[in-house]
């Protein structure tokens, strides 16, 4: 019996690790494709002003929006392909708390009869919110 659990286990162990690698390894080696072209510069540039709400570097958007349309695990790929600090690691994190896979968790939410704009209005409000007052705090620290 016990080494039962312990085979499934392990088993399942692999098929996980399987499954979020097929997600994480891609996006990384996108993004650190992207860093040696113009297109992570110019993004960080662009999405700059916004950031700064949260107090994160522009280059901060690309986890955010691969988290929030994606998933998170796509997040994690971006996180350790862009050096990012740990407090803009930690705004991220709580963001996306709130606001990750968009997409689909609102397709759920929709087959379940819940109004999809005040969902996605109060995920994103929470993000938003959440994002300012830990990117404040990181400012103080």
């Amino acid at each position: 019996m016990f080494v039962n659990a312990i085979k499934t286990g392990c088993k399942k162990g692999i098929e996980t690790t399987w499954m979020l690698a097929k997600v994480i390894i891609p996006v990384y080696f996108v993004v650190t494709f992207l860093q040696h072209t113009p297109v992570i510069e110019w993004i960080a540039h662009v999405f700059k002003p916004l950031m700064s709400i949260f107090n994160l570097s522009g280059e901060a958007a690309v986890v955010l929006v691969l988290g929030n349309f994606l998933n998170l695990y796509a997040a994690i790929g971006a996180i350790k392909a862009i050096a990012l600090e740990p407090m803009e690691i930690t705004v991220i994190a709580v963001m996306l708390s709130f606001s990750h896979s968009l997409l689909i968790e609102t397709a759920v939410t929709k087959k379940m009869g819940i109004s999809v704009g005040k969902v996605i209005a109060i995920r994103v409000g929470l993000a938003v919110v959440s994002g300012i007052i830990i990117g404040r705090i990181g400012m103080i620290l």
